[in-house]
């Protein structure tokens, strides 16, 4: 156990100060980012419905 619990220096590492200019992060850029991590998703979305409909397509002619 630690001698001292009010000394808690370097327990839960060091947090990054914001920048004076940029307090709430890029906005603009930010935004881009949202838009290309959602098209990314709507991406994989139609990938995996694609691969969905061919796999019980697949099922349904094997079963005929």
């Amino acid at each position: 156990m630690a001698k001292s619990r009010n000394n808690l220096l370097g327990v839960g590492g060091q947090r990054t100060k914001p920048a004076r200019n940029d307090p709430q992060s890029s906005g603009p850029a930010r935004d881009a980012n949202r838009k290309a991590a959602a098209d990314q998703k709507q991406e994989l979305l139609r990938k995996m419905r694609e691969r969905a409909a061919a796999a019980g397509k697949s099922e349904g002619a094997q079963d005929s």
